[in-house]
């Protein structure tokens, strides 16, 4: 049987790989040569072009604008306040159902705690 602090260390291991994991995804998120990976709808409509055409050869791989990598969250707020067929629209169908499976699990947990 496990004992409380087996627990807190399987949770403490499962918290910082998923944090982990998501710094992991902001970083390659903002990287140019991902682009066509994180925004393909973007290409589809024409909003974005391959950075590998243009720029120098270090700008076509890595994002070199620092400010970018202060404020790679700010697109989670926006995502979370959009209705859901605009979100579908600029983002996905996967998109939108991840982040209902996110806000249940979130509800969820908040029930438990009152």
């Amino acid at each position: 049987m496990a004992t409380i602090s087996d627990i807190g260390v399987a949770a403490a291991i499962n918290i910082l790989t998923a944090f982990a994991f998501f710094i992991v995804f902001a970083i390659l998120r903002i990287q140019p040569v991902n682009d066509r990976v994180y925004f393909p709808k973007w290409y589809i409509k024409g909003l974005r072009s391959s950075p590998l055409g243009t720029g120098a050869f270090v700008g076509k791989f890595v994002n070199l604008d620092f400010r970018s990598y202060v404020r790679f969250l700010n697109w989670m707020p926006a995502a979370l306040q959009m209705p859901e067929p605009e979100l579908i629209d600029h983002a996905g169908l996967d998109s939108a159902v991840y982040l209902r499976i996110y806000l249940t699990g979130y509800d969820g947990s908040l029930l438990c705690l009152v």
